[in-house]
């Protein structure tokens, strides 16, 4: 073997090719042996996977650090240890999912026979189906866990495995890392029981669909009249080759929506996605056919989804009637907007209801709610957070809707993750009630602007693959906690928020407090810089993806429609400006 491996890495490959794993794996590993292959080998045996902000996700292939029946087999007899451990002496059940990805069944299959091995009970739903839909199976069904194979957004070369507790939200601490401690002390692939029990497999499929259409999608609906009215709106859809296929177009029908095109040369649920390079509605290539298709129909709205159909892109026609895409902070902004309006509308405002979001989502949201004395709590990135506080609030407080920048959003609470099925719902919803005022969900947005300011967010997303790239990230984000710059395109900051250290500094006084933890908040790997003229800046670590994210937010007044182009351009400029300070362009 190579020396350009490091001992634990030669630790691992060595106990691979000498465990009790199948001949194909073996093979494998030889080749990169024999080829010399040092960075492969590298990559995919210095550690082994673990639960991030997305649960597990990897490049599919052999190793510690990728996945395959092993990894995947591993976690979920963790998952399986750690059930029997928190609910002994009581039947205990999972449900279990898969979207349309490269292995996703066989994954799921395995997740299935590993559980069932352990004598946990099984609801597999048969065919693909979006991530929402089993949250929402989990409480249905009453188990007290959950699982879905999915790599979200990510480029085909992935998979992934999210694991859900029983509120039917993500898993989070102490339970994510108590799985993980239960995973590590799996010393041998000879722990792991891959021979299944058929008797306590149930398929599921259909009649969850009908629950979930009823109790989530028609549940959700705000004003019915407005769609009664409006449902001859053209509305352009894609599933970008996911899941999203099997309940969007079911869903919209629904509700009253007639006139659903949909993108056939993207319908078909494929592992490859053909069409796209990256499978994700917040890149433009992934929503070029769709918008192409609704320019020759002179469509209303064009949505999509990503993959396992938890997210949602969308995009309109302008002012000067061309289509633009919507980012995810406009969307969550529009879709907080409409709902604020219409409970306070309908008298459904009582003191008790809140809406939530991430700390790096925009502020406008939080500016909304207090106009309409809402509470909004912000928790850290990951739509977990998100569940949790629903979950502390439950029987206290009513949710009415949330989410995150990144194209994830939630309307009501039967489902606790992000929720491209509902959103797609809500999203007509609102583009219908702006038509139904002789308006463009464009034009909605620049009323919204205009009440409340207008906020604009750039991203930046540094990938960094590998060992080395994961060193790089540590190194970048200890030089933006220990050496804060002392000025940012002429704001200097004021205040700097450590999430790993959970302490606040008043950058004027010196003065330091501690940020509270609970409600969505705990320790993590985030710092915020707040300036003088209200921008912010936030660095993260992506817990998906070998990433580093720098978050940029600004705002300025706008006074008129006019004047939305001036502003905007204004604003784009400025966050460029940031950007360059901080040494990211």
């Amino acid at each position: 073997m190579s020396n350009g491996l490091d001992a634990l890495t030669r630790q691992k490959v060595q106990a691979w090719i000498s465990g009790n794993y199948d001949p194909e794996t073996k093979t494998s590993i030889e080749h990169l042996i024999d080829t010399q292959n040092d960075n492969e080998l590298n990559d995919a045996f210095y550690k082994d996977l673990e639960f991030g902000t997305g649960g597990l996700r990897g490049i599919i292939g052999v190793g510690s650090n990728r996945m395959n029946r092993y990894t995947v087999g591993a976690a979920t007899q963790g998952l399986a240890n750690y059930l029997q451990k928190n609910f002994p002496n009581q039947p205990i059940s999972v449900a279990i999912a898969h979207d349309s990805r490269n292995r996703s069944p066989e994954f799921a299959q395995v997740t299935a026979d590993v559980f069932s091995a352990n004598g946990i009970k099984v609801y597999l739903f048969k065919e693909l189906r979006p991530t929402p839909e089993l949250s929402f199976a989990i409480r249905l069904l009453g188990c007290q866990s959950g699982v879905v194979v999915t790599a979200s957004h990510n480029p085909k070369e992935y998979n992934g495995y999210k694991a859900y507790w029983n509120d039917g939200g993500q898993v989070v601490a102490p339970h994510d890392k108590a799985i993980i401690a239960e995973v590590a002390a799996i010393q041998s692939v000879d722990d792991i029981k891959f021979r299944g029990n058929a008797e306590l497999v149930t398929l599921i499929g259909e009649e969850i669909d009908e629950q979930y259409l009823q109790n989530v999608i028609a549940k959700n609906v705000v004003n019915r009249e407005v769609i009664h009215r409006q449902h001859a709106l053209k509305i352009v859809y894609t599933p970008i080759h996911g899941t999203g296929i099997t309940l969007v177009p079911r869903a919209l029908a629904k509700i009253g929506f007639t006139n659903v095109t949909i993108v056939e040369e993207q319908a078909t649920p494929d592992g490859n996605f053909p069409t796209v390079v990256y499978p994700n509605p917040e890149e433009k290539e992934a929503m070029t056919l769709a918008m192409n298709l609704a320019k020759s129909l002179d469509a209303d709205l064009v949505m999509a989804t990503d993959p396992d159909a938890d997210r949602v892109g969308s995009a309109v026609k302008n002012a000067q009637g061309e289509w633009q895409l919507l980012n995810g902070n406009q969307m969550a902004s529009l879709l907080i907007f409409y709902l604020l309006r219409a409970w306070k509308e309908a008298g459904k405002l009582t003191g008790k209801e809140f809406v939530a979001k991430t700390i790096v989502t925009t502020d406008l949201i939080d500016k909304m709610c207090a106009r309409y004395d809402v509470k909004c709590y912000n928790t850290l990135t990951g739509f977990k957070y998100i569940a949790g506080v629903i979950r502390e609030l439950e029987g206290k407080e009513q949710f009415i809707g949330g989410g995150e920048e990144s194209y994830g959003y939630l309307i009501g609470d039967a489902v606790r993750d992000k929720d491209a099925i509902a959103s797609c719902a809500m999203i007509a919803e609102l583009t219908a009630y702006a038509k139904d005022q002789g308006l463009s969900l464009f034009d909605l947005l620049t009323e919204m602007y205009m009440e409340n300011g207008f906020y604009y967010e750039g991203l930046i997303s540094l990938t960094k693959k590998g060992k080395e790239g994961a060193e790089e990230i540590q190194r970048m984000m200890a030089d933006f906690r220990g050496n804060p710059p002392a000025d940012v395109a002429g704001s200097k900051p004021v205040a700097i928020l450590d999430y790993e250290n959970l302490i606040r500094k008043d950058v004027t006084t010196g003065q330091e407090m501690p940020i509270e933890v609970g409600m969505g908040i705990e320790k993590s790997n985030v710092i915020q810089l707040v300036l003088a003229d209200g921008s912010k800046v936030s660095a993260r670590p992506s817990g998906t993806e070998p990433k580093i994210k720098f978050y940029v937010s600004v705002n300025a007044p706008l006074s008129k429609p006019e004047d939305f182009g001036a502003v905007y351009d204004s604003l784009k400029a400025k966050v460029g400006r940031i950007q360059e300070d901080l040494g990211l362009k």
